[in-house]
């Protein structure tokens, strides 16, 4: 794709400002440096078709462009395209024309070009019951002794701890750094109001707690969270058993942990990580007649296309889950409960 000519000198500047931006919102480093390439070579395209400025661009040119990488051979293994490498194409191709929309350079309208299926088959996610699990796994404290530098009350604040965490991950559907970043101040108890001032990209965002949500949150903090703190100056709302701020890696990998916990033989096969339940709780609500743009902004996203391939995972087998009970999930442990939003608290 690099080694494709562009003649255009203004398409050569569009694609070193696209990189830019991207930089800039905060992407991972190797997307700063694949989309653009994507975009380079739909440059070449558009020279090709005789188009030489972005305000003779449509929507149209980018559905064109992506029905000839289907047609496409690959350079490496030959054959077409996979649907994997489509949808990487694809996803270019979405977030330039957002950054166009966002530049104020050009309004293109939504693409409305579908996923190829293996972008949704990615992307994994759990079933209700087995959130369930997960949530009555958490609340059981380990056994006393089986870590030596625990301290009275560790192992049944750490329970509680956990379930907290599960709550904001699924329930209110947070990426594993907002968690981390959150501090007490943050939960607004009266309003109901989760409110994530370290987003994706920089971007703040209020996520509505329900009830039960709250109560798991509330019940975390006030009972068991001055147990693990050693300061009391502390302000994040997750401590580790040092009495400090529990990392995103400590968060991840104290999921694991509840995986490995679960005599679930489905759990146990399933790659569990913070991102897994955002997943889960946004296909579940999908699953559930929830909107896409309810959905989009319940997530943070910064555009619907984002949002878009939960689509598949929703359509996949027709398939109809039920809510989560909300109501005693689970017998023996009337303390906690798991929730999802309905369309009405967002």
């Amino acid at each position: 794709m690099k080694n494709l000519l562009l003649k255009n000198e203004s398409f050569q500047y569009l694609e070193h400002s696209f990189k830019e931006w991207l930089d800039i919102l905060g992407y991972a480093p190797s997307t700063i440096y694949q989309l653009p390439n994507y975009i380079h070579e739909f440059f070449h395209y558009l020279e090709q078709q005789g188009c030489t400025h972005i305000s003779q661009l449509e929507s149209n040119h980018f559905k064109n462009h992506f029905e000839n990488l289907k047609m496409r051979t690959n350079m490496r293994r030959g054959g077409a395209l996979s649907n994997n490498s489509l949808n990487k194409h694809l996803q270019g191709l979405y977030k330039f024309a957002e950054y166009l929309r966002q530049s104020g350079r050009v309004e293109i309208p939504n693409l409305n070009i579908r996923w190829k299926e293996g972008d949704a088959q990615d992307i994994e996610y759990l079933t209700p019951e087995e959130i369930k699990e997960l949530f009555t796994v958490a609340a059981q404290p380990l056994e006393e002794g089986k870590n030596t530098r625990s301290y009275p009350g560790f192992f049944e604040a750490a329970a509680h701890r956990d379930v907290a965490m599960l709550t904001v991950f699924y329930s209110c559907g947070l990426r594993r750094a907002e968690a981390a970043s959150l501090d007490v101040e943050d939960l607004n108890h009266d309003r109901r109001i989760l409110h994530v001032r370290k987003g994706k990209n920089y971007k703040e965002r209020f996520v509505p707690l329900s009830k039960i949500s709250l109560k798991n949150l509330e019940y975390y903090q006030y009972d068991w969270r001055p147990i693990l703190i050693k300061n009391q100056n502390e302000s994040a709302l997750f401590i580790s058993q040092r009495g400090r701020r529990m990392n995103a890696q400590s968060m991840a990998h104290r999921l694991k942990l509840l995986q490995q916990r679960s005599n679930h033989v489905t759990l146990q096969e399933k790659n569990v990580r913070p991102h897994v339940l955002r997943h889960s709780i946004a296909t579940h609500l999908l699953d559930n007649g929830m909107s896409l743009e309810n959905i989009s902004r319940f997530l943070g996203h910064s555009s619907l296309e984002s949002t878009q391939v939960y689509t598949h995972l929703s359509a996949e087998g027709n398939r109809r889950h039920d809510l989560i009970e909300q109501e005693q999930p689970y017998s023996n442990i009337p303390k906690y409960e798991i929730h999802q939003p309905h369309e009405d608290e967002l």
